[in-house]
């Protein structure tokens, strides 16, 4: 037959969806209703990821949000109570710099 064997099912999405249906990790609707009210503007990606930590399975979202000014910021939060346990910004210091002029700069006469 030319029918291709079926691919496995990814190991993690069944993982994940078990751990959703059990309880053990929030809806995203959830996680994002969080990270909205500390981090307001738009999320741009999405990622569940499985992780260990002292023999426990440890899942976390990784969630990109372009905030108001233009700086994207990279957060890891932890699915099971929608704990913020990592930051990242990129565009943040680089804007303020650029917004403040330097001192000395032979401008103030």
């Amino acid at each position: 037959s030319d029918l291709l064997p079926p691919l496995p099912a990814p190991d993690d999405h069944e993982r994940a969806r078990q751990a959703l249906e059990a309880g053990a990790i929030l809806p995203l609707r959830a996680i994002l209703e969080r990270v909205e009210r500390e981090y307001p503007g738009q999320v741009i990606d999405v990622e569940l990821e499985r992780g260990q930590e002292k023999n426990l399975e440890l899942w976390i979202y990784k969630v990109k949000v372009l905030r108001p000014g233009g700086s994207l910021v990279k957060l890891k939060v932890d699915a099971r109570d929608g704990t913020i346990i990592g930051r990242k910004a990129k565009g943040e210091l680089d804007g303020e710099r650029a917004r403040q002029k330097p001192r000395g700069s032979g401008e103030e006469r």
